[in-house]
């Protein structure tokens, strides 16, 4: 089952056990079971800190790990391997008296919940899915009132099929669905109705850089204001932005390849190595300049103050607004091929979008599914060329352009997409399972109304060549401006620029 540099590891986290953990096995004798089975007896083998026990759980196969001490029900129903492998770690850590790396105002979030059952179904080749997990198995290993259940939906397909699960991760809440799509603890923190205390903000004083925003243009401008010597703060829901949620990335100097969710935990620690104040789990909701400083106001209503501030806060994937888009969320409507592309195996999908997200998506899921249907609102593909002729290697795939995508409908579930050709006016119809949306991305500046702060036809801040914006103090990087392409490194180079401004400024004015 496990190999022996997995069986290494594993050995050498055990050893990190402060108590005895026991794992509550239940299996019949179905092969899943014995693969179950199996992969228990093997990590039991690893350590005399750890014991086996004969237990009657919900679902089989499953296995609960229990610690020394009070805490939830922590449950992995199914193989904890692939992306879920670090989870099941983790869990075993945090029951072996490893406090979980949370700051102390989540702790005061999380020990404030009452009563709750979560079950997450999970596919393991889904990157997003480990987050929610683990913030959940965190959640139970500080409050004995909260447990939780990973469900790996290829183990337990008719599980998922039965509760309509077309998209992972997918969070039910006491038997009822209650989110799904990548959540961060903060975020599944916001959803449960706790916030932020309003108090751990009182003593911030006045920041000479504040950072609003977690991407890498947020990061790259607090590695530079901070080696510049002044008090930054950055403030963000979440750090790592729409980075987390990109698999594969192999174009950023010096790595050949990496993973976004890997590449924003090294700036993250190169952040908080420079002593910025991170400050996650809370959101901006108005900015102004007024009296020599710029005041930040956030969703609790706390006030943060700093002599410049920068705003990061990044985008979002793009609506294109038809009918059934967000009514089929989760339904089949989805957005990441590596989460939700293993739900629609031998099925047949649409991609809508021809630029390099849709074709890269294309070609994900033509390995997965029986038939990828591309359309395109253009005459022609806008992907890069070595894209598109991968593309045109694939048998299963077909192009359609000059497709103007009208509807999607479907009983409870996507079952059907409808576009208009755009040269004949004929109106077609595709009978799929699933729509992978991938038109391009919106900037988050919503929060910016009655800011001041001049905004091009497409909500992206308009910044000049220090990233200043029109108002005095305040200035902008990354995808939340009218940077022409938005590309990881282009997003960090920004940030520096802006870092750099807003450093000059202070230099000039303070």
């Amino acid at each position: 089952m496990l190999d022996n540099n997995l069986k290494n590891q594993l050995a050498q986290y055990f050893d990190l056990l402060k108590t005895e953990v026991t794992i509550g096995l239940s299996a019949h004798n179905d092969e899943n079971s014995k693969k179950v089975r199996e992969f228990v007896e093997e990590v039991v083998a690893l350590s005399d800190k750890l014991s086996l026990v004969e237990k009657d759980l919900p679902l089989s196969p499953s296995f609960e790990i229990k610690g020394s001490f009070d805490h939830g029900r922590i449950i992995f129903a199914g193989l904890p391997l692939g992306h879920e492998f670090a989870s099941f770690a983790l869990a075993m850590l945090q029951a072996g008296g490893i406090e979980p790396k949370i700051d102390d105002a989540d702790k005061k979030r999380i020990e404030s919940l009452g009563q709750a059952d979560f079950e997450t179904i999970v596919s393991l080749s889904c990157h997003n899915c480990p987050d929610v997990v683990q913030a959940l198995n965190i959640m139970a290993i500080l409050n004995p009132n909260i447990n939780h259940t990973m469900i790996e939906g290829g183990m337990f397909q008719d599980l998922a099929e039965s509760r309509d699960v077309l998209a992972v991760p997918a969070i039910f809440k006491d038997g009822e669905f209650f989110e799904g799509g990548k959540q961060s603890l903060s975020s599944l923190l916001d959803k449960l109705g706790t916030k932020v205390d309003k108090g751990e903000f009182d003593n911030k004083g006045v920041f000479d850089t504040l950072i609003i925003g977690g991407g890498p243009a947020a990061a790259t401008a607090a590695i530079y204001a901070a080696r510049k010597g002044i008090k930054t703060g950055l403030v963000a829901s979440e750090f790592g932005g729409q980075v987390n949620e990109t698999l594969s990335i192999e174009n950023i100097p010096g790595f050949k390849y990496t993973e976004g969710p890997d590449f924003m935990v090294q700036m993250k620690d190169q952040v908080t190595s420079l002593g910025v104040d991170l400050m996650t789990g809370i959101l901006a909701d108005g900015i102004k300049s007024l009296d020599g400083k710029v005041e930040v106001s956030l969703d609790n209503g706390a006030k943060l103050f700093a002599k410049t501030a920068i705003i990061a806060t990044g985008a979002r994937w793009r609506l294109i607004g038809i009918p059934g888009e967000t009514e089929f969320r989760n339904k089949g409507v989805a957005y990441c091929t590596h989460c939700d592309g293993p739900l629609f195996k031998g099925k047949n999908v649409a991609v809508i979008g021809g630029g390099n997200s849709g074709i890269e998506a294309a070609i994900d899921l033509a390995g997965i599914v029986k038939h990828v249907t591309v359309l395109e609102f253009l005459p022609e593909l806008k992907a890069d060329e070595i894209l598109q002729k991968k593309l045109k290697s694939l048998p299963n795939v077909t192009v359609i352009t000059n497709a103007q995508t009208t509807g999607l409908y479907g009983q409870g579930r996507v079952e059907r997409l409808e576009y208009t050709d755009r040269v004949s006016g004929e109106e077609n119809k595709l009978d799929i399972a699933g729509c992978f949306i991938q038109v391009g991305l919106i900037p988050n500046t919503e929060w910016l109304d009655g800011s001041g702060i001049d905004l091009n036809k497409m909500g992206a801040i308009t910044t000049s060549s220090d990233g200043s914006t029109s108002i005095e103090r305040i200035y902008a990087a990354g995808d939340a401006t009218d940077t022409k392409f938005k590309q990881i490194v282009i997003a960090a180079g920004t940030g520096a620029t802006a870092a750099l401004g807003a450093y000059n400024y202070l230099m000039v004015n303070e």
